[in-house]
C-alpha cells in the first residue's frame, strides 16, 4: 500500500437522477478511496465533463433530459481514455452490448453490489495508468511503433510506420504532407537513414526560406559572373545530393517558373547551373514536403499538375497532434526526458493534473509546440521532480486567453450594435475552429458551448460550410 500513498485519488463523475441511489453510490465510492463528483441529469453531467477530466464515469442509462449513451459519447469524445460504467434498472443484453461497443468498460443492472462497481472502476483506471506508463517502453521495443526518433503508437502513426517500412528501402519519390510542426523533415531524414543511400549526403532545401531570386541558383548552382554578386561558382543542392537524398521542403511556395525548371530536372535527371549550358547528371532520391493542399493548388492553377504527379508517387500523410491522443503522453514524457538530459538534470515526471491539461489542449503548433512547451516546463520547474500544470506555458494552461478578439472603436456617429456583435461572434468562432483544425466538438469546448449550440450559430452566421470536421 505504501507505493500508492502519494498518488492522487482517482476522480469519478456519478450521473444518476435518483437522489437516494446517487448518494449511496457517492458515499460508497468515496469510502473506497475515490474523489467523487455528482450530476443529476445529462446537461449537468456534460457541463461538468467540459470543465474537468475525470478518470472514471458512472452514468445511468435513463436520465430525465437525455439518454445515458449520449453522455457516454460526449465523455469519450472529450477524453478517450476515461473509464465508463453504464448502470440501469431496465437494461438487457442488447443495451449491454451497445454500451460496451460504444466504449464503456462494463454494464451493471440495478440493484448491484457497490463493491462490484468500485472493483470495476479501479481495475479499469489502474489498467489505463499502467498502459500509459508502459507505452514508451513498448514503443521503444516494438519497431513497428518506433522509427529512429519518431515515436507513437496511435493508429494514425502505425499507418505511417507501415508506409515507411515499405518505401524506405526503395528509390521512389515521396511527398510528405502535414501541418506545420508535425515533423516532416524528421520523416524525410528517417527515410534516408533507412535507405540504401544512408551513407551518402542528405541535403535539405527549404523553398520558403530562400528569396525567389536566389532559389534557382541555390537549387541548381551557378557559375562565376552569372548574376550580380556571383563572385565565384557554386555547387547547387542537386549536385551536393548526388547519390544521396534531396529533401525539398515547402515545395508549394515555389513560383510557377521554378516549378517548371524543377520538373524538367526530375524528368531528365540532369541540371544546368545558372549561367552555364553544360548539363550535369545526378542520381538522387527526391523527398518533397508541404503543409498546403497541393491538389487544391493544382485546381487553382498555382501549382503545376504534372509536377504534382511527379512528386506524389508515394504520399505520406502526417496526422496533426490533436489526432494522436494516445501518443501525447508518450511524446510529452520523451521531450521531458530529452530536456532533462540536455541540461544535466535529474529525471522528472508529469503529474496527472498536468497530463490532463496537455490532453485538453488542441496544439495548433503540433509536435514542435509540444516540445517547446515541455522544455519550458522543465526549465520553470527548477529542482522539482514533478511537472505540474502551473509550470506549463500560459497558452496551454488557459487556451481561452490566447484567443484574442479585435478591439472595437466607437465612432462619434455610433455603431450598429447587432451587426458588430454578430461580426465579433463570427470571428471568435472562426478563431476557435481554426485553432482546432475545424473540429466542432473541440471548438465548442473552448467556447464552453454545447456542440448543438455551436452548429446553430454557424448556420445563423452562414459559416457552417467552411468547416467539415465533427
Amino acid at each position: 500500500m505504501t507505493d500508492r500513498v502519494d498518488r492522487p485519488r482517482p476522480s469519478v463523475l456519478v450521473v444518476e437522477d435518483e437522489p437516494a441511489l446517487r448518494e449511496v453510490i457517492v458515499e460508497g465510492l468515496e469510502a473506497d478511496g475515490f474523489a467523487v463528483a455528482q450530476a443529476l441529469d445529462g446537461a449537468d453531467a456534460i457541463a461538468r465533463l467540459h470543465g474537468f477530466a475525470y478518470d472514471g464515469l458512472v452514468v445511468d442509462l435513463r436520465l430525465p433530459d437525455a439518454n445515458g449513451m449520449d453522455v457516454l459519447d460526449e465523455a469519450l469524445t472529450l477524453f478517450p481514455t476515461i473509464r465508463a460504467v453504464v448502470i440501469t434498472g431496465f437494461g438487457g443484453v442488447h443495451e449491454a452490448v451497445a454500451a460496451i461497443k460504444r466504449g464503456a468498460i462494463d454494464f451493471l443492472i440495478k440493484p448491484f453490489q457497490l463493491t462490484q462497481l468500485s472493483r470495476v472502476l479501479r481495475a479499469g483506471i489502474e489498467q489505463r495508468q499502467l498502459r500509459q506508463e508502459n507505452a514508451e517502453l513498448r514503443a521503444q521495443l516494438q519497431s513497428r511503433f518506433r522509427f529512429d526518433n519518431i515515436i507513437g503508437c496511435s493508429p494514425a502513426m502505425r499507418t505511417v510506420f507501415s508506409t515507411l517500412e515499405l518505401v524506405s528501402p526503395m528509390n521512389s519519390t515521396i511527398l510528405v504532407e502535414g501541418e506545420t510542426g508535425t515533423g516532416k523533415e524528421l520523416i524525410a531524414r528517417t527515410i534516408h537513414h533507412n535507405s540504401p543511400r544512408h551513407d551518402q549526403h542528405f541535403v535539405a532545401f527549404n523553398a520558403a526560406a530562400i528569396p525567389e531570386g536566389l532559389a534557382e541558383a541555390e537549387l541548381f548552382g551557378h557559375v562565376k559572373g552569372a548574376f550580380t554578386g556571383a563572385v565565384q561558382s557554386r555547387v547547387g543542392r542537386f549536385e551536393l545530393a548526388h547519390r544521396g537524398t534531396l529533401f525539398i521542403d515547402e515545395v508549394s511556395s515555389m513560383s510557377l517558373a521554378l516549378q517548371a525548371k524543377l520538373l524538367r530536372a526530375l524528368q531528365e535527371r540532369q541540371v544546368e547551373r545558372v549561367g552555364d549550358s553544360r548539363s550535369i547528371k545526378f542520381d538522387i532520391r527526391i523527398i518533397a514536403a508541404t503543409n498546403t493542399d497541393l491538389r487544391k493548388m493544382v485546381k487553382e492553377g498555382t501549382f503545376r499538375e504534372d509536377l504534382f504527379y511527379r512528386l506524389n508517387v508515394v504520399p505520406v500523410q502526417l496526422p496533426p497532434l490533436r489526432a494522436r491522443g494516445e501518443d501525447l503522453p508518450l511524446l510529452a514524457q520523451y521531450f521531458v526526458r530529452k530536456s532533462c538530459e540536455a541540461n544535466g538534470l535529474g529525471s522528472k515526471t508529469i503529474s496527472q493534473e498536468a497530463m490532463r491539461t496537455l490532453m485538453g489542449y488542441s496544439w495548433p503548433g503540433n509536435i514542435r509546440q509540444l516540445e517547446n512547451a515541455m522544455e519550458h516546463a522543465v526549465a520553470i520547474s527548477g529542482k522539482e521532480s514533478e511537472i505540474t500544470s502551473a509550470v506549463l506555458p500560459k497558452e496551454v494552461r488557459d487556451p481561452a486567453e490566447s484567443l484574442m478578439v479585435p478591439a472595437v472603436s466607437i465612432p462619434d456617429e455610433g455603431i450598429n450594435f447587432v451587426s458588430v456583435v454578430s461580426q465579433l461572434e463570427r470571428e471568435l468562432i472562426l478563431k476557435c475552429l481554426e485553432k482546432t483544425g475545424g473540429n466542432k466538438r473541440q471548438a465548442a469546448r473552448l467556447l464552453q458551448l454545447s456542440r448543438t449550440t455551436l452548429i446553430d450559430k454557424l448556420q445563423r452566421l452562414n459559416v457552417a460550410g467552411s468547416f467539415v470536421a465533427a
